[in-house]
């Protein structure tokens, strides 16, 4: 029971940014500035986003889980204080692009994310293989990502 719980902490705190994300994705406003915006060609449609971003965190969740169950005698603390930063700079760059249409900063701020991501992808790989292995799709998306917010402050 307690290794069930600790699944759903997990699962629960890796969809935090997601879920503030969702106050300041494309809608109201910041929809009619989004929809003003020049796009790069591959901009998938918001369905894509629905999807994708779900997908993200939940191998996100189980690969915190993966952290907190293993047994190994290695520290666990920088894998944990990576996992938090991580998440607060994902909130903070929805609330800086989408929020208040702060495109270049919110690049920053991606930038730093990609940074952090990958540091806590590494620091997860001494503790938990599948944990690492589980960063990696975050890590392609928020690539992709970074190429959009490039091209989008470019294009406009």
């Amino acid at each position: 029971m307690k290794k069930f719980l600790l699944f759903i902490l997990a699962i629960a705190i890796s969809f935090l940014p997601g879920i503030i994300g969702m106050l300041f994705s494309p809608d109201g406003a910041s929809d009619v500035w989004y929809n003003m915006l020049i796009k790069p060609v591959l901009t998938p449609g918001g369905w894509v986003f629905a999807v994708v971003w779900p997908i993200l965190y939940l191998l996100l969740g189980i690969a915190l889980y993966l952290i907190m169950v293993d047994r190994t005698r290695l520290s666990k603390a920088k894998s944990y204080s990576l996992f938090a930063v991580h998440m607060g700079l994902n909130a903070l760059w929805s609330y800086l692009f989408f929020g208040i249409n702060l495109t270049g900063v919110a690049l920053i701020v991606l930038l730093l994310l990609i940074g952090f991501t990958v540091w806590m992808m590494v620091a997860f790989r001494q503790i938990s293989r599948p944990a690492y292995y589980l960063v990696w799709p975050y890590i392609l998306w928020l690539v992709f990502a970074l190429y959009l917010n490039t091209a989008i402050i470019m294009l406009n």
